[in-house]
């Protein structure tokens, strides 16, 4: 004669089988609710409790409970209750008129919304403001810039220069030239002290002024050597002394690329740069040719070719006659 609580049956619909096989196959549940899914799948083949404990590795009592818990809610039994707590004080329309406002406006006397100020308008505390917004991830405090080109022809002196870096002509250097002005040349009013073990070097806080200066700075793509010259002033006389400069450290028979900027080409004139007894023309090689830009960079062309304002090539590109345009914007 069979003692003990009676086992109460144990049957399963057609869709609770199916939800249970995709809760023990999918990878996002978690591994309490897949192992009690196993659990009812094994009771309901017909299986004691103490042999699906023994498959399983969990005791009786266990199964005896998740069976129980499924023949009274079904499904529902399975899932977790509700963890004791206090009751929700945020009701979802207080976080979407936090969103909207954060995403929609500014506040009057600020540029961008902080947690303070927000805390105050929507009536809520700084870290309930802090959780939102972390959970959506907003940072108003924070902005990026981003620049569009109205060049037609933007996409194609992009390859032309990235072409270049990437794959230069045979005998040829491509240099990438920039410039940095006003230069602060300071110095501490009292000498330094040295670092000592346990002590680190120390400096006074305040500083005399020397005056500025200008870095002109040629970085050969391919090596990463940089050619640079500092200048006190920052006028055309100093760039041509530059490029004397990179006449100098590059070697005669290899042709040059310049792929550079004018940031002020009113302080170089155009008829001056093109002409080719001028002194940019005999600080370059004799086989490159460079023409100023507005608002633009330097511009190589190919020989007996003309630019937009009809100027004629004299001196043809370094690695052959192919045009090429070595521009930012």
């Amino acid at each position: 004669m069979r003692t003990g609580r009676p086992t109460p049956p144990l049957t399963l619909t057609a869709d609770e089988r199916q939800t249970l096989e995709r809760w023990t196959r999918r990878p996002s549940t978690t591994q309490a609710l897949a192992q009690r899914a196993r659990l009812i799948l094994s009771c309901a083949a017909g299986k004691t409790n103490t042999r699906v404990a023994q498959e399983l590795r969990i005791t009786k009592q266990t199964v005896g409970r998740w069976r129980m818990r499924f023949v009274a809610d079904r499904l529902d039994g399975l899932l977790d209750e509700p963890r004791p707590g206090a009751p929700r004080t945020v009701t979802d329309a207080q976080i979407e008129a936090v969103l909207t406002r954060t995403l929609e406006s500014r506040p009057a006397d600020a540029t961008h919304w902080s947690t303070r100020s927000m805390a105050k308008a929507a009536g809520l505390s700084r870290s309930t403001i802090n959780r939102i917004w972390r959970a959506f991830a907003l940072q108003p405090h924070r902005t990026e810039t981003f620049k569009l080109s109205k060049d037609p022809l933007f996409i194609e002196k992009v390859r032309d220069i990235v072409g270049l870096y990437l794959h230069p002509p045979d005998r040829a250097l491509v240099l990438c030239v920039d410039e940095k002005s006003q230069i602060q040349a300071l110095d501490r009013t009292q000498p330094l002290l040295p670092l000592r073990p346990g002590q680190p070097e120390r400096r006074s806080h305040d500083y005399v002024r020397h005056g500025t200066t200008s870095l002109f700075a040629a970085l050969d793509a391919r090596t990463g050597q940089v050619i640079g010259q500092v200048h006190r002033r920052h006028r055309a006389i100093e760039f041509r002394k530059f490029l004397e400069t990179i006449d100098a450290a590059v070697p005669a028979e290899l042709g040059v690329h310049l792929i550079l900027e004018l940031r002020h080409p009113q302080d170089a004139p155009h008829s001056s740069l093109a002409r080719p007894a001028s002194p940019l023309s005999s600080a370059l090689h004799s086989d490159q040719r460079l023409l100023a830009q507005p608002r633009g960079a330097l511009v190589c062309l190919a020989d007996g070719e003309t630019d937009q304002a009809g100027r004629s090539s004299q001196y043809p590109c370094a690695g052959g006659g192919d045009p090429r345009v070595h521009r930012r914007e």
